[in-house]
């Protein structure tokens, strides 16, 4: 499989990471075709990773093993921050990259609406509608969605800001992210055929 820059190699980001409380793998090909092979023990998080897979256009492995059966909490938590490492990973030197990327993805009545930086710098801003069920399934509490994206921004290095203006399904509200943050991340860390070296003024980011 070959880069969109032709005589580029893939940029691909692998990372383990052990605790006493997790095991995980994740690997990610940026310039992939969205072959999404996931096992988390959590079946909502597993589709919110297909979804960012898929509709990104990465190649995405991950394989986690975390104390379920204390909560999903860890096993979240860690998957999103090795995530986020192997993304920073497979970014490198970020040469001829657009940088920015922003999305708008509807699903049903919910809108998410995503912008991102990959300005080496974390921030996150992150808006919700108010009153969300507070649970998806057995074991997907809604309130993670937000340290999903706080965790994954941290390690990437990213300024990410995710706005849902308005949704009543936990779930539509929580996949219109993922899909609109897949968009965005496509779009940023594509090649821009225009561009030469780093995208910024300071030369490095």
């Amino acid at each position: 499989m070959s880069s969109p820059a032709g005589d580029v190699p893939e940029r691909r980001g692998r990372v383990e990471r052990g605790t006493k409380e997790t095991s995980v793998l994740v690997e990610v090909n940026l310039d992939g075709t969205g072959q999404v092979e996931v096992s988390t023990g959590v079946g909502f998080y597993d589709h919110m990773l297909n979804q960012l897979g898929k509709h990104g256009l990465f190649d995405l492995i991950v394989k986690t093993e975390g104390d379920l059966h204390i909560d999903s909490h860890h096993t979240i938590e860690d998957t999103s921050i090795a995530l986020g490492a192997a993304f920073r990973e497979a970014l490198g030197d970020k040469s001829g990259i657009r940088r920015f990327g922003s999305a708008s993805c509807p699903l049903d009545e919910a809108l998410a609406q995503v912008t991102v930086d990959l300005s080496g710098r974390p921030y996150l801003v992150h808006t919700e509608p108010a009153g969300m069920a507070p649970m998806i399934g057995p074991d997907y509490d809604t309130t993670m969605t937000r340290h999903i994206l706080e965790s994954f921004v941290a390690q990437a290095a990213i300024c990410l800001h995710v706005h849902v203006p308005y949704g009543r399904n936990a779930h539509h509200i929580v996949e219109a992210q993922f899909k609109a943050l897949a968009r965005a991340l496509r779009e940023a860390s594509e090649f821009d055929p225009r561009a030469s070296g780093v995208p910024s003024t300071k030369g490095v980011l």
